[in-house]
């Protein structure tokens, strides 16, 4: 197996799997977001260069790709389509057109790829292009939000982390609101098992659905969770230049109601072609360690700091 990357979150926990089930694994990286697992051998390249798939030319049973940069993407193609019996490029649901039809399967319609500096156009035009030069012998790995161990982008582990510290926690509103997410250890082992049996097509890689509510009563459970949720609408918290989803003075997993089908992805065919989902239960525990382990004080790249929960809560009095 080839994988394009590997030392980043997602890639890595790949190359781990594929190494553990006994497979020879090589990471073609610029070696910048970490180290590759044991077992795994990195090539250290930038994929911008000239030559930089030199060391890595020719036959492969798996090619894992995990850039959605046109650019990237078409180098790799260039260099290693012709010799590999399988490749998998790994894509997002971000790529669907619609996020109001709940439990859309893959056929739903897709964005235009008309301005590629956007995420999910350059992630159309990805597979676009690697549709072209791969043919029947591409899967395109669609998955939902990824979470668990590692996660840089803070969306999921924010919860455990807070819910942990306790006190009075601000939370959205959360009727008519869902959450569906995808252990990253889940969303590696069928990457490799797909790989391995040849799998083809486009497969949305997403969880179970849950409600909001079911999410914040798992989330509590698992954490020890016993004080106050001060749950506030919509029109309030954007008053308060609260954000949707993530980033910056966000609320993770928050998204607009016009949005609430982007956590109701049909996951039927990813669990027929043989993925298999830990309990949400399991997946809390795994971030809330992590967690812990990294710091329940860190500053994190989604939620609200302890200043600005604090600066909002009280107007919920």
């Amino acid at each position: 197996m080839l994988v394009l990357g590997g030392t980043g979150w997602l890639g890595r926990e790949i190359a781990r799997v594929a190494v553990a089930g006994g497979a020879e694994v090589v990471c073609l990286a610029r070696g910048e977001s970490g180290e590759v697992p044991d077992g795994a051998e990195l090539v250290q390249a930038d994929r911008l260069s000239p030559g930089a798939y030199d060391k890595v030319a020719g036959e492969w049973d798996e090619v894992v790709e995990l850039a959605y940069e046109p650019e990237l993407v078409t180098s790799a193609l260039d260099a290693l389509a012709v010799h590999a019996s399988h490749w998998t490029l790994v894509s997002s649901v971000s790529v669907y057109a619609h996020n109001d039809e709940p439990y859309a399967d893959e056929t739903a319609a897709l964005v235009e790829p008309r301005d590629l500096s956007e995420y999910a156009d350059a992630k159309v035009a990805a597979v676009q292009i690697s549709a072209r030069r791969i043919g029947n012998r591409l899967l395109i790995a669609r998955p939902g939000l990824i979470v668990g161990p590692g996660d840089p982008s803070d969306r999921f582990g924010y919860w455990p982390g807070r819910l942990r510290q306790g006190g009075r926690i601000l939370v959205p509103a959360v009727e008519g609101r869902y959450v569906q997410v995808i252990d990253v250890a889940d969303l590696a082992t069928w990457i490799v098992s797909a790989g391995r049996a040849g799998l083809t097509g486009a497969v949305n890689a997403v969880g179970t659905v849950y409600t909001m509510e079911e999410f914040f009563g798992a989330a509590c459970a698992a954490t020890g969770f016993q004080d106050e949720l001060v749950s506030l609408a919509d029109d309030v918290l954007l008053a308060q230049d609260v954000h949707y989803w993530a980033g910056p003075r966000s609320l993770p997993l928050w998204l607009p109601m016009s949005d609430s089908a982007f956590a109701q992805r049909d996951g039927s065919v990813f669990l027929s072609s043989g993925g298999s989902l830990r309990s949400l239960n399991e997946t809390l525990i795994r971030a809330l360690e992590d967690e812990i382990e990294r710091d329940l004080g860190r500053a994190r790249r989604s939620g609200l700091t302890a200043a600005e929960e604090s600066a909002i809560l009280p107007k919920a009095r």
